[in-house]
């Protein structure tokens, strides 16, 4: 029997709707408003670079342009309705996950021992019943407050002292909580000291398979169809494997079903769906037409290759290519306008000079500048401005390239 097939149009719908794209971006984006959006989306990534905006705070203000830094500020340090750990990345997750990330710490334990060890962090072992005791003792810190007299090797940033490689550790598996940051430093604290007691880690009973369980369900439902592979990728603690013989038993199990899903080359990729699901995202809605600038990092292009298939949209972060070698530059941010990402842009928070300056936008190729598109994306730029709290938007001369 032939499969049901999910058209592009209706793939795309439902993807963005998944990741609160598809919806005019309005409404409250504080406290419970707040962190209904970041559980829908799962988490939100954190990210150092400041070139406009901390990508998570970008990722919040394209989907709820009345966000603010401080909003998220105060539901993670203030009101504890969200932790920090690692997904793929370092990323701030519902506290209603915590109890799954026992399966996280445990397994980061056994990964990162082996690791730091072949990364020459000699002696971090050695520290943690030191930096443990720091802290009982002082309250949380950060990395610069222990170690002091320890030697940092010449090896770039990633090159930790024992007693901050011990930091990362502990946290990773669990025994720390970073509790917030300060000028992007992460501060640790006892996680007794910080997490419900019921739910710390060798209190609250831990149950692998039911673990298991929620997570890809809870990557499944963010994702709307995935594969195996993407849906073990999606809070990268799921192994494929597992993630297979999940969709496996849920399949025989008739909560899942198979489903082709046609991509912007009109090729078919077969992939898991709750029933139902080609139904109801014949349902949803076109996206409001308006132009977002999107963070490289946001949830929508995490998985680079899927947003391609979807969109058609190549894209990748050349932060870490040598600047010769760079396609467009530096830090450059997509730019999508209802269902289609019609450019990239590269532009920087002047904030000496209180301006944001646009250096250049490089259409799609099958996306044709008009003056309306041009305005729309000067209305878009204006409210990215003061989100960024600067007062005045500059194109440089030139800015309107050619497709690349």
């Amino acid at each position: 029997m032939a499969l049901q097939q999910l058209d592009n149009r209706a793939a795309r719908r439902l993807f963005m709707d998944r990741h609160a794209l598809i919806e005019s971006p309005t409404g409250s984006a504080k406290g419970a408003e707040l962190l209904e959006l970041i559980t829908r989306l799962g988490f939100v990534q954190l990210d150092s670079i400041n070139t406009v905006a901390r990508a998570h705070d970008m990722i919040l203000y394209s989907r709820r342009p009345s966000y603010r830094a401080q909003n998220l500020k105060q539901l993670y340090e203030g009101d504890r309705a969200l932790f920090e750990h690692w997904t793929h990345d370092a990323a701030v997750i519902p506290m209603q996950f915590y109890p799954q990330w026992h399966l996280r710490f445990k397994r980061d334990a056994a990964r990162l021992k082996s690791r730091y060890r072949n990364w020459h962090r000699d002696n971090y072992e050695a520290q943690f019943d030191t930096v443990l005791q720091h802290i009982r003792d002082h309250g949380a810190v950060g990395s610069s407050d222990v170690g002091k007299d320890e030697k940092k090797g010449s090896g770039g940033w990633w090159d930790w002292h024992p007693s901050k490689t011990a930091l990362e550790y502990l946290w990773r598996s669990g025994a720390l909580t970073v509790v917030g940051r300060k000028g992007f430093q992460k501060q640790y604290d006892l996680t007794e000291r910080v997490i419900e007691e019921h739910l710390c880690p060798g209190v609250s009973p831990f149950d692998e398979a039911k673990t298991l369980d929620t997570l890809c369900s809870g990557a499944l439902d963010r994702l709307g169809f995935a594969t195996s592979r993407e849906i073990a990728a999606f809070w990268d603690t799921v192994s494929t494997t597992e993630a297979r013989d999940w969709c496996k038993t849920q399949l025989e199990q008739g909560n899942l079903e198979e489903v082709d899903v046609a991509h912007t080359d009109g090729k078919l990729r077969r992939a898991f769906a709750r029933p139902g699901t080609v139904e109801s995202a014949q349902d949803i809605g076109p996206a409001p037409g308006r132009m977002r600038v999107l963070s490289p990092f946001d949830p929508a292009l995490r998985d680079r290759k899927r947003a391609e298939r979807l969109f058609g949209f190549h894209y990748r972060i050349e932060v870490f290519v040598p600047a010769p070698k760079r396609i467009y530059g530096y830090y450059v941010f997509p730019l999508f306008e209802g269902e289609r990402m019609v450019g990239r842009i590269d532009m920087k928070a002047q904030r000496d000079a209180d301006l944001l300056q646009v250096t250049a936008v490089w259409p799609e190729r099958s996306v044709i500048w008009s003056p309306g598109r041009i305005r729309k994306l000067e209305s878009e730029l204006q409210r990215v401005a003061r989100f960024a709290g600067l007062s005045e938007v500059v194109f440089a001369d030139g800015w309107l390239r050619e497709p690349v």
